[in-house]
């Protein structure tokens, strides 16, 4: 019993502790945010790692995601509901759900654990410290223009989702499906409403801003070397998903509750 509670204990320090350092943090580079000067020459440079980069991936998954809805959707209503209603079940479950949900947590793997590696290498190579030591501020140059560029392009991203999503589920529709074009969009048009775009960019703000976020604050404390560099890139990846799911959870409870 003595040991159940020490390893509890543990873990409730180690919670507490990583969330006033990742506070602190955060408060640091709201403070960062004056230092225009600084980041703004390195914003486009990290729109284009975070976001162009990440076109192809997103992509792919959102084709698929699509497919498999209106796949899925037309097995399940067989013979017992009207077939537009297909459309219906594309256009809410890939523009609420999916476009943001599968784009995050694909690029928690992909950006998050790479800005993580990132920063992680520099921190074991002593390049932060020589920035401090120039007293040059690190998180100005190294984390507000990642999470600027994350919080901007994951929108982006999820645009691309939603759209590629609803393309590639109406192609199957029509060309897998007995359903027609008319039906197709019929219940996508029929049931459309204005949370159906509220909600994905939403989550897609806070989304960008949480992977970023937590991958710098791993990265920018990783210790140990190598081992440390990867260990930091996977702290970032699962944290990161699990953030996700969580704020997945609490943005469609506020703002469908509240609608």
């Amino acid at each position: 019993m003595t040991l159940v509670f020490r390893f509890l204990g543990q873990r409730f320090y180690h919670f507490f502790y990583h969330l006033g350092c990742f506070g602190d943090l955060l408060w640091k580079t709201a403070k960062s945010l004056g230092d225009f000067k600084i980041y703004s020459a390195l914003v486009g440079e990290q729109m284009l790692r975070i976001g162009v980069q990440s076109l192809p991936i997103t992509i792919y998954i959102a084709a698929f995601a699509g497919m498999v809805t209106t796949i899925q959707s037309s097995e399940n209503f067989d013979q017992f509901v009207p077939a537009y209603l297909i459309g219906f079940v594309v256009e809410k479950g890939i523009l609420r759900e999916l476009s943001a949900v599968l784009t995050g947590l694909v690029l928690a793997g992909r950006v998050g654990a790479s800005i993580a590696a990132e920063l992680g290498t520099m921190r074991v190579t002593e390049q932060i410290d020589a920035l401090e030591t120039l007293a040059f501020n690190p998180v100005s140059y190294l984390i507000v223009p990642r999470v600027i560029a994350g919080t901007l392009m994951f929108p982006v991203l999820t645009i691309f989702a939603g759209f590629i999503g609803v393309t590639t589920g109406w192609l199957s529709a029509i060309s897998i499906m007995n359903v027609t074009t008319v039906e197709f969009f019929k219940g996508a048009r029929e049931f459309a409403d204005n949370k159906d775009f509220i909600l994905p960019m939403a989550k897609s703000f806070l989304f960008g801003a949480a992977i970023t976020l937590i991958a710098c604050y791993h990265g920018f404390n990783s210790k140990g070397g190598a081992e440390g560099v990867g260990n930091a890139a996977t702290k970032a990846a699962v944290t990161s998903c699990l953030m996700i799911l969580f704020l997945d959870f609490l943005i469609a409870a506020l703002i469908l509750f509240k609608y």
